[in-house]
């Protein structure tokens, strides 16, 4: 048996052949094989220079795009514009930088993906709740025990409603169904996911995801990110990207493919994911709650130089 294991079977049996071939069938994502190597080793390295980051970043039209756009947002509130590179990479700082690099390959090769689906549906909303539940889900963790030296963080809260996306290709009636749908909440929804298709979006994403042979970590994350607790490993990353997902939604930056009402302010810290990232109270929770509302005030300005 698959780790990723099926959730309960609903009333309805469930073609899990022909589910996985409608997935099979969904453009691979390049990026997530192929992500710049040769930045992103560049921005790890303390002893880089400003001038060979740029360098490459200019070789990469859309990135550089994205990098003037941030430095010139209200957040840095720089008192003239920037139009050089080399100045931008060094407002902007390395971490920033390879947040960058990171995610404007996957959100390019997402948007290719929406337009393949020709679904009408609120994109712009699923790309900005996807970013910000990157932004936060790496914030999280940070003030969390767990030491993560890689993009695994930044790449699970990206990635965790990629299956939102397959659905759009592979179920367009489906997921149009679903967006128009009220629901309490958004276990309703994966319950109404499951009910239409037989897998709901954690699961069909992971499966996708799967198929790239992202890390184990991502796919686990994805998997669990509505219930952490479900998930034999890998835990944590789980319980990050849950919480992400409350705070941004709570931010009024829901994915637009959910019809549920606004998350309540503090809800998140009776999240199963808050208390296995810092207890339900205590010095980690005070600490938590103090970086998750200094990263919750900063969120719309990184976005927008971002989207």
């Amino acid at each position: 048996m698959s780790p990723l294991s099926p959730w309960p079977a609903p009333e309805t049996a469930v073609d899990a052949a022909d589910i996985k071939r409608r997935i099979n069938a969904c453009p691979k994502l390049a990026s997530l094989q192929i992500n710049n190597h040769a930045l992103r080793e560049l921005v790890r390295s303390e002893q880089s220079l400003t001038s060979q980051i740029a360098e490459i970043i200019r070789r990469d039209p859309s990135l550089s795009a994205r990098l003037l756009r941030m430095v010139n947002s209200v957040y840095f509130g720089l008192s003239a514009r920037v139009n050089n590179i080399e100045e931008a990479v060094f407002f902007l700082g390395l971490r920033q930088i390879r947040e960058l690099s990171v995610a404007t390959p996957v959100i390019e090769e997402l948007e290719q993906l929406q337009v393949a689906s020709s679904s009408p549906l609120p994109w712009p909303d699923l790309w900005k709740h996807s970013i910000a539940s990157a932004i936060l889900t790496r914030e999280i963790l940070r003030a969390s025990p767990l030491v993560v030296d890689d993009d695994t963080d930044y790449l699970a809260g990206l990635l965790h409603n990629v299956g939102k996306l397959v659905m759009a290709y592979a179920y367009r009636d489906e997921l149009v169904q679903v967006v128009q749908t009220p629901c309490a909440n958004p276990a309703e929804v994966c319950a109404l996911e499951r009910k239409l298709i037989g897998w709901d979006h954690a699961q069909i994403g992971a499966y996708y995801l799967e198929r790239h042979q992202v890390s184990e970590e991502i796919a686990y994350a994805v998997r669990y990110h509505a219930e952490p607790a479900r998930a034999s490993r890998h835990r944590l990353f789980a319980a990050a990207v849950q919480i992400a997902d409350h705070l941004v939604r709570h931010a009024g930056l829901s994915s637009g493919f959910e019809n549920v009402p606004p998350i309540a302010a503090d809800s998140w810290l009776e999240l199963d994911g808050w208390k296995m990232l810092y207890g339900a109270d205590g010095a980690e929770s005070v600490i938590a709650r103090a970086a998750v509302e200094n990263a919750l005030q900063r969120l719309p300005s990184l976005l927008a130089g971002l989207i």
